[in-house]
């Protein structure tokens, strides 16, 4: 039912055209040469007609042909008495040997582009195998089109799924991933390493071409950068560009992600953002930029209003052009607060850290969670740079608290169990972070604008501190306390 073009069945050894069986041919001139394949072809006799054959039922007749290059070749006897052999697509010729063999015949075939149009051609008018694609989950419309194999397009997507997933080139060298390529079509080649590698950088070309054409007609682009450093103490730079469709929809594109040198000054991070701007053409589109609140970001943000402000590029001479991270502020507020505990969160830090270096210790721990029918969740390690980590890592250990106790009785090197005053304090402040959990995630979206919700939530923010700086709790207090004073700070 399948068909496919002839370049797909190139080098592949379940092509039809590429099948030993369809070559009825023997080989000359050093080569081994097959008798069953073998014509003997009688030139003088070819040259006679069937009637005269008939006339002379003891004459030798002329041995039926029987491989399929003639159905592709034409023979003409000439005055001389040899045969001239024509190609019927491209009409090259050749004068048949005495031998009969049609080696040369079956080679040209293989290579001749006109057969290979032909044949494309009618592979295209057979029936073909549908292919059903569903176009989106959500309204069910299925769209069905003929199949055929592609491999330029299997490249393609090959290297995308590289780059989206981060897998290493060397995965489409690996034997079972190409045993299943070939159990889906016996048309697919093994894609080396290194021509994935050229494939990934040419649809990185090929998208940064897309992207800078749609960034040609925008007039407006919000910025928002941030530094960070990763497990191999390497600092990075990542800028991303927010803007609106000509349909109206809000885009968001990472645009840079470069490596930055120290030292981090204001200076050195102002070049690199302008380096990035007119790389891509934008440096006259800049509407606003929006950095966390380090000291360095100041002198940056600075330096690129004054140059923006030469060329009368900013909307309101500038005010709104620096835009503070009011997700990084809410990290502030509650970092400072999170210091009235440190004590009791290092201690369940710590005892996660503890379960988390054995194998066999988690197993332990998961047996008594399933005899005490606690919470099916697992525990949470966090990243000190993180509130909400913090946050979600001692909401875990809340729900299994009687299991850190029950541990505590079978592993008597496990010293990392609070108090029960501990636990009753790590309740109340998860309780109250919980709010400051929801407003993070909600003005940190990048699929929706954040500008027209931001303020009411920062309102919602005062009002819970108000209410629980009056709290009965004592740390409570303190934490509302401290965080009251940096929120009225910013």
């Amino acid at each position: 039912m399948s068909s496919s073009p002839y370049n797909s069945h190139q080098g592949s050894s379940t092509s039809p055209i590429m099948d030993p069986s369809n070559e009825d041919v023997i080989l000359v001139g050093g080569e081994e040469e097959d008798d069953e394949m073998h014509e003997d072809v009688d030139i003088e006799i070819l040259a006679e007609n069937k009637e005269t054959n008939e006339a002379k039922p003891f004459q030798k007749k002329s041995r039926t042909l029987k491989s399929k290059v003639w159905s592709d070749m034409d023979r003409e006897p000439q005055t001389d008495g040899s045969i001239k052999v024509t190609c019927k697509h491209c009409k090259e010729v050749w004068k048949m040997n005495a031998s009969g063999t049609t080696t040369t015949y079956t080679r040209h075939l293989k290579n001749c582009l006109q057969k290979k149009l032909v044949d494309e051609g009618n592979k295209r008018m057979q029936q073909q195998v549908l292919s059903f694609t569903t176009e989106t989950p959500s309204d069910g419309m299925t769209s069905i089109t003929n199949f055929r194999y592609d491999h330029a397009k299997v490249r393609e997507l090959a290297s995308h799924m590289v780059l989206a997933h981060e897998y290493p080139f060397a995965m489409l060298d690996h034997e079972i991933f190409n045993k299943f390529m070939k159990a889906v079509s016996p048309y697919y080649i093994k894609i080396s390493r290194q021509t994935v590698k050229k494939d990934c950088i040419s649809t990185y070309e090929l998208e940064k071409k897309k992207l800078m054409s749609l960034l040609k007609g925008v007039s407006k682009i919000s910025i928002t950068t941030d530094l960070w450093k990763s497990n191999q103490k390497i600092q990075y730079m990542v800028v991303t560009g927010h803007f609106i469709d000509f349909n109206w929809v809000l885009q968001k594109r990472v645009l840079n992600f470069c490596n930055v040198p120290s030292p981090h000054t204001g200076v050195i991070i102002a070049d690199a953002l302008n380096k990035c701007f007119n790389e891509w053409g934008i440096e006259n589109k800049i509407c606003s930029i929006t950095v966390d609140n380090a000291s360095y970001n100041d002198v940056c943000v600075r330096r690129l209003k004054d140059d923006f402000l030469l060329r009368k590029q900013l909307n309101v001479g500038g005010k709104y052009f620096h835009v503070r991270c009011c997700a990084h502020i809410l990290n502030l507020l509650v970092q400072d607060g999170l210091s009235q505990i440190g004590e009791v969160i290092d201690t369940v830090r710590e005892g996660i850290k503890y379960l988390n270096y054995s194998e066999s210790r988690l197993i332990e721990f998961s047996k008594i969670k399933k005899q005490l029918r606690s919470s099916p969740r697992k525990l949470i390690l966090d990243c000190l740079t993180r509130w909400n980590g913090t946050y979600l890592m001692l909401a875990s250990a809340v729900e299994f608290k009687d299991v850190f106790w029950r541990y505590a009785d079978i592993d008597l090197g496990f010293h990392y169990v609070p108090s029960e005053y501990d636990w009753m304090r790590v309740e109340e402040v998860c309780q109250f972070l919980g709010i400051f959990h929801e407003i993070t995630n909600m003005i940190s979206g990048s699929e929706y604008s954040t500008a027209n919700i931001f303020l009411p939530e920062l309102y919602r923010i005062k009002e819970l501190l108000n209410e629980k700086s009056v709290n009965p709790s004592s740390h409570i207090r303190a934490m509302a306390a401290s965080m009251a004073s940096k929120f009225d700070k910013y």
